[in-house]
């Protein structure tokens, strides 16, 4: 037993981009993809409105 822990916390870790990957495609939740992408945008959005980019990004509004 103690083997199969070790083991397991030598094991490279994987990124949250990867683990997302892996659960939609075991899960077939592919419907999840959209939101997914829209969360990540908004977020992107929300970043860049605090730097110098945001008065081109306020244009598009």
């Amino acid at each position: 037993m103690t083997d199969d822990l070790r083991r397991l916390s030598e094991k490279k870790t994987t990124g949250l981009v990867r683990e997302l990957w892996d659960f939609l495609a075991h899960t077939k939740k592919w419907w999840l993809t959209p939101i997914l992408i829209m969360l990540a945008l908004l977020g992107v959005l929300i970043l860049l409105a605090g730097t110098g980019a945001a008065p081109f990004i306020y244009t598009l509004f």
